[in-house]
């Protein structure tokens, strides 16, 4: 395929999901850059339409052939348009897409996007429509062009799949297993990255604190936060998500020790319960997560950590939820995401009997949140009266205050100029609410940087 073929076409992509979906659709849209397809935000006027999917949750799903019965109409009113389905509901569904949704053209797996440009023409060559699904990733994993959405903070993919075989979880089914890209690939990228002054990277991976077990020499996610705070000028790192049992001290010092590395943890524990953890396969139990909890604040005390939580596992009883609640209580997480447990297909707990009732896993998903509000307040209010250096990502909204994120990840809104955006700008805190903070812009209105 070459550019001049589709000189003037554009694309459309809609990214259902985690960060590494994000970070693989500007991929997808860097490798269809070089072939002569440009972005447009449009869909009406879009050649192509790509869906990059999440199979995570059975609603996720279900959002998938919502969309496409919809993209439907698009496609029959712009004769000659493609449909495109990536990500992970592609690579578990396959050709059952195509059987249930004929229109469209491309199914394509997590394993295989780099080679979209080709399966593209391969299309628009025969007419027909195509699946391509690869099990494994490459062994080579290959440097692909990336069309960044945002020009102030960028996703950089570091390691890919899982190892873990949690009982309620498809991520290794669909993304395999853990594979690291080499350190040497990731300090160049994030290089070129600073040199055109991105402000800060996030390093994604299903298991990001498994990075770098491997390769050889073995290497951990540690080394690769020290690695990236020797680049000249390099801004603020971040990383997510990762897995309690790798989460080494190692990585935790790296992140005391290294400038440039934001004070903020991701740490996803699931349940609060024994019983439950054993039963999701996560392979720690509390005491286990309560000392990796002790490690980061004995030398962070002011570092923040959030987490994951699921209600409703199969089994799971009253107390078993109750001891969750306790434990967000007493460790005071400063976020958490949560969600009701949602059967997927290839995991054993789908399969397993005393599960629990829609009904019952609303209203324990809704008396989670309940204590979640509260203690992300508490945990907010101990920002009031100090000063953060915030990240400025541009407006709050539609309203005309800025809006950035500590180095904690804690929003922050204030009164502003435009001009700041993208700038590390130094905000007292004056106010505090479950899901952000108030500030006011010291008086001097000095950059940090």
């Amino acid at each position: 395929m070459t550019a001049s073929q589709n000189a003037g076409k554009k694309v459309y992509i809609e990214t259902f999901g985690c960060q590494m979906n994000k970070s693989d659709s500007e991929h997808m849209l860097g490798l269809l850059d070089e072939v002569g397809f440009s972005k447009t935000d449009d869909i009406k006027s879009a050649d192509l339409m790509i869906l990059n999917t999440c199979a995570i949750r059975e609603g996720a799903e279900d959002k998938v052939y919502s969309y496409l019965g919809a993209w439907a109409r698009y496609k029959q009113k712009r004769p000659g348009s493609l449909i495109a389905v990536g990500g992970c509901v592609a690579q578990d569904a396959g050709s059952q897409l195509i059987d249930r949704m004929p229109y469209v053209d491309l199914v394509f797996g997590t394993h295989n996007f780099h080679r979209l440009p080709e399966l593209i023409e391969q299309v628009q060559d025969t007419g027909k429509p195509l699946v391509e699904i690869a099990q494994t990733l490459p062994d080579d994993l290959p440097d692909t062009p990336v069309v960044r959405l945002n020009d102030i903070s960028a996703w950089v993919s570091i390691i890919y799949g899982c190892d873990y075989n949690c009982t309620y979880c498809i991520v290794p089914y669909v993304r395999g297993r853990e594979k690291s890209r080499s350190i040497d690939s990731i300090v160049q990228e994030v290089s070129e990255l600073t040199a055109i002054n991105y402000k800060e990277v996030t390093l994604l991976g299903q298991n990001v604190t498994a990075y770098g077990h491997d390769l050889d020499p073995k290497i951990n996610l540690g080394h690769l936060l020290r690695a990236l705070g020797e680049i000249p000028n390099m801004g603020r790192i971040r990383f997510l998500t990762g897995h309690p049992r790798d989460l080494s001290i190692d990585i935790i010092d790296a992140v005391k020790e290294v400038p440039q590395a934001c004070e903020y943890f991701h740490i996803p524990i699931q349940a609060g319960d024994n019983r439950t953890l054993r039963r999701m396969a996560r392979g720690y139990n509390i005491d286990f997560y309560k000392r990796k909890v002790d490690e980061i604040r004995s030398r962070m005390p002011d570092a923040a950590i959030t987490s994951d939580l699921i209600v409703g596992f199969p089994g799971e009883t009253e107390e078993e939820f109750m001891n969750t609640i306790r434990l967000v209580e007493e460790i005071g997480f400063d976020a958490c995401n949560t969600a009701a447990y949602s059967p997927r297909n290839h995991t054993p707990a789908a399969n397993w009997p005393d599960q629990i009732p829609e009904f019952e896993k609303g209203e324990r998903l809704r008396f989670l949140n309940a204590v979640v509000s509260e203690v992300s307040h508490k945990c907010n209010q101990r920002y009031l009266g100090t000063s953060q250096e915030i990240l400025v990502e541009g407006k709050s909204g539609r309203s005309e205050r800025l809006t950035g994120r500590t180095r904690t990840n804690k929003i922050v809104n204030f009164e502003g100029p435009d001009v700041l955006i993208g700038q590390l700008v130094n905000v007292s805190i004056t106010a505090a609410n479950p899901w952000a903070l108030r500030g006011a812009l010291k008086i001097e209105a000095e950059l940090c940087h």
